[in-house]
């Protein structure tokens, strides 16, 4: 066999050029393959944390946020509705929140990083139902709380369950942390959770 007219140069070219359009359709074709392993931009946002500015929030009231689908209670407590939590220990199913339904930094008397603020997921630990919220006491709520009109669960102003009413345990506190005084990000524990 006569190799003389063979360029050899000109034989690398194309080789290292056909490896080339080669190797970038592989990637062309993996990244889209990759990326349909991740979790949907949807998906992703359910799962986001959720940044609440309560420094709007006038005592008393009561916003409500969304975070994984669910109802986020964020309630700036007054003085007298701090003061209400004592009283009525004795009519609650689990005063000292010893069930899990809330994160360590929450397990106190006022259920909360800071005694102001109150992070409740707002659905009823009976069948889910959205409670009414009853800031001034009523014939159920002596010392206000919230109300659940679906099968008369009862909660003080703490989220913690009153005793003789369907709801088995306490609203659920979910992991949130501060930013600042009054930023609250529900759904992260990475800013500040000590009082």
């Amino acid at each position: 066999m006569n190799n003389d007219g063979v360029n050899t140069s000109r034989r690398t070219f194309l080789i290292g050029l056909t490896s080339a359009i080669g190797a970038a359709g592989a990637v062309g074709v993996a990244v889209p393959f990759v990326k349909s392993w991740e979790p949907s931009a949807k998906a992703q946002n359910a799962g986001a944390p959720v940044t609440v500015d309560a420094s709007k929030l006038e005592m008393g009231q009561r916003v409500v946020e969304e975070w994984r689908g669910q109802p986020i209670w964020v309630i700036r407590r007054t003085d007298d509705m701090l003061a209400g939590l004592p009283k009525h220990d004795d009519q609650l199913k689990d005063p000292d929140s010893s069930v899990d339904q809330q994160p360590p930094y929450a397990k106190n008397a006022w259920r909360s990083i800071k005694k102001e603020y109150l992070i409740l997921i707002g659905t009823c630990t009976h069948l889910g139902c959205s409670p009414l919220y009853e800031p001034e006491p009523t014939v159920q709520l002596k010392e206000g709380g919230f109300f659940c009109p679906c099968h008369g669960s009862r909660f003080d102003l703490a989220g913690r369950v009153y005793q003789n009413v369907p709801a088995p345990t306490n609203l659920v506190v979910p992991p949130h942390s501060y930013t600042s005084e009054t930023v609250i990000v529900v759904g992260s524990e990475e800013g500040e959770t000590k009082a």
